[in-house]
């Protein structure tokens, strides 16, 4: 299955609820919760407050994507404030193995993330611990940036890694996917799709039955 997971980084907060309402309507089956605290990544964000309130509005899936150092220190705070899904860096946690181990003993799903220069490699000992890894296809930090080419050859390479080894993962991408190069992830094996101003941008309901659409035909 192809899953659309649109980041609430992109959305206009003034009125995110009805956005959110907007994305659902046009199709999204998850929702992406960015979490920067200008350490690890050089931005700041959001945090638990805001989960905790959109919990309360939507019953789709809540993708929590922790851009922070340490993550291990807050996973239970995310989990108790609605998350369904937390991923946390292979960069950025030390415990990493002891962190999925965590996640998956409240009950949810757990993922491994990579900037864009970190080898894939380094999640060839994890493929049978993570629910889901995420590719990242931009420099952690910022919106609205361009595609890295380079990420293509990453995301082929854990789908192989992966199929040679037998395990069901989903790999999610996330940072520059547009109308003009989804073909490309999708192509290359990426299977949870993170797209920000590609949603939030112009007719929500519209993009996401674009991308909705486009889903349909590789799955």
């Amino acid at each position: 299955m192809i899953i659309l997971s649109p980041s609430i980084l992109a959305a206009d907060f003034a009125s995110l609820g009805e956005q959110m309402a907007r994305a659902e309507a046009g199709g999204c089956d998850y929702f992406h919760f960015d979490v920067m605290d200008g350490m690890f990544v050089p931005n700041i964000s959001f945090g638990l407050p805001v989960l905790s309130s959109i919990r309360k509005i939507t019953k789709k899936v809540l993708d929590v994507h922790l851009m922070i150092e340490a993550p291990e220190r807050y996973v239970d705070r995310f989990i108790d404030a609605g998350a369904d899904i937390i991923t946390v860096h292979q960069e950025a946690c030390v415990p990493l193995a002891k962190t999925i181990e965590r996640i998956h003993s409240r009950g949810k799903r757990a993922g491994i993330a990579i900037k864009p220069h970190t080898d894939v490699e380094v999640l060839g000992k994890y493929l049978g611990l993570a629910d889901m890894f995420l590719i990242m296809t931009v420099e952690p930090g910022f919106g609205g940036q361009e595609y890295i080419d380079f990420c293509t050859g990453k995301i082929m390479k854990l789908k192989k890694m992966l199929s040679d080894s037998k395990i069901v993962a989903d790999i999610q991408v996330d940072g520059g996917i547009t109308r003009q190069n989804i073909g490309t992830v999708l192509s290359a094996g990426a299977n949870v799709i993170v797209m920000g101003s590609s949603i939030f941008g112009g007719n929500i309901e519209e993009n996401a039955k674009h991308f909705s659409d486009i889903f349909a035909e590789y799955e």
